[in-house]
């Protein structure tokens, strides 16, 4: 039976790549801004993946970190695997975990494992080596119908946790058979129990096409049999949409509370703006104020929250996965209220009851997380109109928690414009 710690849905995830998340893109160059990191209220530190890549097929002059040559090793461009471990402690020095990226549906196609056991993998109808999704076309697909691979996959996760792992995000996730995942996490926790499982879970129209082709797509309702954390790409278009004009507010805020009643009830969503397969938030919302309102509205909803190295600065571009191309810092700094946020989150119980309202006419959205002893509202205007809002909580003097001033409430109303608004009502 799953065990999942709800615990982690007040987690902050550090999202990071190591090749050009410094001009040195080493392990070693890594320790001194781990700080700084540990400063936003960050609790776990994802890597992306820092194993040899395939030179066969390479896209670029670096190659994607996905196309991965060996599952047991590091690329020695990052430093040794005495450099990886010495960076584990020093994470765990300052209290916080360490997650690493687990690429189980593909290797590159010069990998070890496509060398000596060939027999593990995908083959089109002429025999050759191949991948079920065209684009990839620096990858060849596994094959889960041969359990020898299991047992391989299984113990590698096993040597990562020996080498003091705490969790897994395993990409594309649901491409794998729900089956592997179940046994991958029994056997693994009967040598570390809370190891941390989080899965890129895929976009429902990636689900359709996959299962029109008569492969596996593993909903987020399956996904959550096995994993703690999941993408929120199930919703993910709609916000692109409504922020393109393409439909109201509403459409988007009543998915995200169907995710309450269509999931198991210790769910747990990764919030996002951005990530290294997506658009930059900054780029996406150049408004600096409207930017801030949903760095906001993502702190505040129920599940992990996700920075992905550079979003701290504002950064405009994503790093490329397939150069070396180190990160530009020169943005504007906005650590103290991503700190900030990291703080409220956590003032948040796990089990608190949760609403999104929406209100289309004013591009709105007011947020409750109640339990018997408090409520915590929090409402933002998400294109930063000035109007009133009503609130079912006892008129009077509150301290708005972003900033320290007071707000007020008189007969049931309470007045939001370009800045979000977050309060909390002690219930005596």
């Amino acid at each position: 039976m799953k065990n999942t710690d709800i615990n982690l849905r007040q987690a902050v995830i550090y999202s990071l790549y190591v090749r050009n998340f410094s001009e040195e893109g080493t392990f070693e160059a890594v320790i001194p801004e781990l700080d700084r990191i540990k400063a936003l209220g960050t609790d776990i530190i994802w890597f992306l993946p820092f194993y040899p890549n395939g030179e066969v097929a390479r896209k670029g002059s670096a190659g994607s970190p996905y196309a991965i040559k060996d599952y047991r090793a590091v690329d020695d461009h990052f430093g040794t695997l005495e450099d990886f471990e010495n960076l584990v402690a020093e994470i765990h020095a300052r209290g916080m975990k360490v997650m690493i990226d687990i690429v189980y549906n593909h290797t590159s196609p010069d990998s070890i494992l496509a060398q000596e056991h060939p027999e593990w993998f995908y083959h089109k109808p002429d025999g050759s080596f191949g991948n079920r999704v065209g684009d990839w076309s620096d990858i060849i697909d596994l094959d889960y119908a041969n359990h020898d691979l299991w047992d391989y996959q299984i113990e590698t996760l096993k040597l990562w946790v020996n080498r003091g792992v705490d969790g897994f995000r395993c990409d594309v996730a649901p491409l794998i058979p729900l089956a592997f995942w179940k046994e991958a996490r029994y056997q693994v926790e009967q040598i570390k129990s809370d190891v941390i499982w989080l899965s890129e879970s895929i976009e429902p129209g990636f689900i359709k096409y996959m299962r029109s082709q008569g492969l596996t797509a593993l909903s987020d309702g399956e996904i959550f049999q096995a994993f703690d954390m999941a993408y929120d790409y199930d919703v993910r278009g709609l916000w692109v949409d409504y922020l393109e004009g393409k439909i109201p507010l509403s459409a988007y805020i009543d998915r995200l509370n169907l995710q309450e009643v269509i999931f198991p009830v210790d769910y747990i969503k990764l919030r996002n703006l951005e990530n290294h397969d997506n658009r930059r938030a900054a780029d996406l919302i150049p408004n600096k104020s409207d930017l801030l309102n949903w760095t906001v509205f993502n702190y505040l909803q129920k599940g992990a929250v996700l920075i992905y190295n550079g979003q701290e600065r504002q950064a405009l571009t994503i790093p490329s996965l397939f150069e070396k191309a180190p990160i530009d810092w020169s943005g504007e700094d906005i650590s103290e209220e991503l700190t900030r946020l990291a703080q409220i989150k956590k003032m948040i119980s796990p089990q608190s009851e949760y609403q999104l309202v929406a209100d289309d006419t004013n591009d709105v959205v007011l947020i409750t997380h109640q339990t018997n002893e408090q409520t915590i509202v929090a409402i933002i205007s998400l294109k930063g109109k000035e109007t009133e809002v009503s609130v079912e909580v006892p008129d009077g003097a509150y301290e708005d928690l972003l900033n320290g001033q007071k707000v007020t409430i008189i007969n049931g109303k309470i007045t939001v414009s370009d800045k979000a608004i977050i309060f909390l009502v002690s219930i005596k």
